[in-house]
Order: structure tokens, then sequence, then C-alpha cells
């Protein structure tokens, strides 16, 4: 793979986005790579945690690739071709605790990707924003309903419609990263984090996930029945 570049060692997972030269813009190489190292995840019960992160000094991923628009085939294909490699459903069905390592610039389809992820750690100089709907585009990639479900519903609105940056320190006052750390120690302190939940017995860890999302879509009461299954 030329975009993504993919590595386990000790139980972690490590995925970083490789085009360091347009800042890890998401194209559609790129989406089927991930698509692949994301599969190789899901499928290897050796692994357990996830780490996702991006090449190069300028960010983490700097949004969708605009020099592709127009070049895509009708849109019937491309639509049928999204469905068949859906990063963002594989993202939301891998058990494993996924973090993400956050530095620089994380804009669009690279906030979604963030925001798929159960833990964000974020260099002092990331920076954070949504800016579909200035190209009259909304948030194609879930970030319309993960955004909403990290952080309140107006907060959600005000990065959504306002285009305009949000600083790492922001972004950990509203609750969408967990850390901030010095960019230099962002590796170290995210593997550090990865190697303490890679003890944690992995089937509590799928468990707890589970719940947690399904916490937004049932009652009170039906969750604490389906503990009580669990115990």
């Amino acid at each position: 793979m030329n975009t993504v570049i993919y590595s386990k060692s000790n139980m972690i997972a490590r995925i970083t986005l490789n085009r360091p030269e347009v800042i890890n813009a998401y194209n559609t190489q790129m989406r089927d790579e991930l698509y692949e190292a994301l599969i190789a995840v899901r499928d290897d019960r050796e692994i357990r945690v996830l780490i996702i992160s991006g090449n190069g000094k300028k960010g983490f991923c700097s949004g969708a690739d605009l020099t592709e628009f127009g070049s895509t085939p009708s849109q019937i294909i491309a639509r049928s071709i999204k469905y068949e490699r859906d990063i963002w459903t594989l993202l939301n069905q891998i058990q494993q605790p996924i973090i993400a390592a956050l530095h620089g610039y994380v804009i669009g389809s690279g906030l979604e990707i963030a925001c798929f992820c159960d833990i964000r750690i974020a260099a002092e100089d990331t920076v954070f924003k949504m800016p579909e709907l200035s190209l009259s585009l909304i948030p194609a990639a879930g970030g319309t309903q993960t955004l909403s479900r990290i952080i309140n519903y107006s907060q959600a609105l005000n990065i959504i419609l306002s285009n305009k940056y949000i600083s790492a320190t922001e972004a950990k006052d509203i609750g969408l990263i967990k850390k901030i750390v010095k960019k230099k120690n962002l590796n170290d302190q995210v593997n550090k984090l990865a190697n303490q939940l890679s003890k944690i017995n992995p089937n509590s860890i799928h468990l707890a996930k589970n719940l947690i999302k399904s916490s937004k879509d049932l009652s009170s009461n039906n969750l604490l029945q389906i503990e009580k299954t669990l115990l």
C-alpha cells in the first residue's frame, strides 16, 4: 500500500495515513487501502488496540482531495463503490479500542475519521475544521452524527456552520479530545495508553464499547437488562 502504512506489534496495530505531500488528503486510493487495513484489524483476534495517525509534519489529514472532484465516474457508479468500501461503517464495527494520534491540520474527512475513534489525543499545534458547507457540501462521512454525539448539539452545529478553525485547547474544553501533549511526546503518550489498554481483557472492552454505543439508541431500562445478562 502507498497511501496507508500498516504495522502490528505486541497486540497493537497502527494505521498511518501516508500522503504527507498533501497533508494526507483523503483520496480514492487512500479509501481503498484504508479499507483493506481496517479489515485486517477487524479480523485479527490478536490485535487489542488500533492507533490511527498521520505521516508528515503538517497534519493528520487535510480532508478530501478536491483534485479528484469531477474525475470520478457517474454518481451511480461512485455511490455503489462507496458502499462497497464503506470506511465509516467499518470503523464503527471495529471492536478494539481505537486511538487517534492527532497533530497539525485535522480538517473535514480527517476530523470525521478522528470522530470514529474512541480516544483522541492531540499535539499542541492541532487545529480542527469542518469546511464542507463553504463548498456547498455537507460532512457526508458521518460528521453530522458522530460530532454531535461527542460534543453537544450547539457546539457541533457551530463547528459545521462556522467554517472556523478550532484550536486544541478549544477542542479539549468542549470534549472533542481527551488530552493535549507536546508534539514531540505525542507518539510516546499514545503508545503508553495503547499498551495500558492492550492489557485489559479484550472481551470486556468489546462489551463495554457495544453497550456505550447502544446507549444512544436504547432506553436505560433496556440497557440495564442487557448489562444483567452479561454479568
